[in-house]
């Protein structure tokens, strides 16, 4: 696997900090947000407790009491042109040396020419409002689609995209310095949706970790990449309903093949690839 002695060698120096830093982090989070140079009229949430976190240091499947999986292709209610076929095997999404590790594979499955993974905590771990974050690395390669991000609990009753969508991170495989948040709701969704994006100038996404997050509150949402505050989106900002005060949501992380954000993969896009997942944690 591409790194693996790199993973190996952040897993020693991780079980040496992990104590210390999980004790830390709320304090920690506090003085971030407090020191980002923000504009002086956005407010963000309160946080004080840790009401969910996966530290992936329990090796095998991941938690089957926190995660669950989408399985199959576009024709099961997503797609967006994408390429691959989700799965369950551990071949795609495993937990491996302190790591939830979630891979793409160039080969024949079930009717595709990829396989990769899609984990949700649909109707396992739901809350409304707090501070969702992810500290991991993504692939790098044309037609790569990773993402971390959240859809409103009541999508099977209201639909999509009444429900709401919050994309904390995406990137597109072929720009490795480049990530984008986005929100979709009814009349602000697909191609209009709200987006910003974020360039990491001096960093890159696939060689070493970023912390992806947000901060929701009724009434605007904050995108964070590491400590910095970049993008704050509130009801004035969207051409539509604000959905996001409509209930709870849950957390999905997957890695995409293909599809309308980055293309098919080309001749110089190299397979296996895999999305690095050290923590996910969320706060209120």
């Amino acid at each position: 696997m591409k790194n693996i002695i790199e993973i190996m060698k952040y897993r020693t120096s991780k079980r040496a900090i992990k104590a210390l830093t999980f004790s830390m982090l709320l304090v920690a989070t506090t003085l971030l947000v407090n020191s980002c140079e923000t504009d002086e009229t956005q407010t963000v949430t309160t946080l004080n407790n840790l009401v969910m976190a996966d530290e992936f240091d329990v090796e095998g499947t991941p938690n089957p009491a926190m995660w669950g999986f989408d399985i199959g292709t576009g024709v099961n209610g997503w797609g967006n042109q994408e390429l691959q076929y989700y799965t369950n095997r551990p071949e795609n999404v495993r937990v491996e040396n302190g790591f939830l590790l979630i891979t793409a594979i160039e080969e024949s499955f079930e009717g595709s020419s990829y396989t990769s993974g899609r984990i949700l905590t649909k109707g396992l771990f739901e809350t409304q409002y707090g501070r969702f974050e992810a500290r991991m690395r993504l692939p790098y390669g044309k037609g790569f689609w990773p993402a971390f991000w959240l859809l409103g609990a009541n999508i099977d009753e209201v639909g999509w995209p009444q429900c709401g969508e919050i994309d904390v991170m995406e990137n597109a495989g072929a720009r490795p310095t480049i990530v984008s948040s986005a929100v979709h709701g009814p009349g602000y969704n697909a191609g209009l949706a709200i987006t910003k994006e974020y360039d990491f100038e001096d960093a890159r996404i696939d060689n070493e970790f970023h912390v992806y997050g947000i901060e929701w509150s009724p009434n605007q949402i904050n995108f964070y990449v590491d400590d910095d505050l970049y993008h704050t989106i509130t009801p004035a900002d969207v051409t539509g309903e604000w959905v996001f005060n409509n209930g709870e949501f849950f957390i999905l992380i997957n890695l995409a093949v293909g599809g309308v954000f980055d293309g098919p993969p080309n001749d110089e896009t190299v397979f296996p690839q895999t999305m690095v997942v050290d923590y996910v944690r969320v706060y209120q």
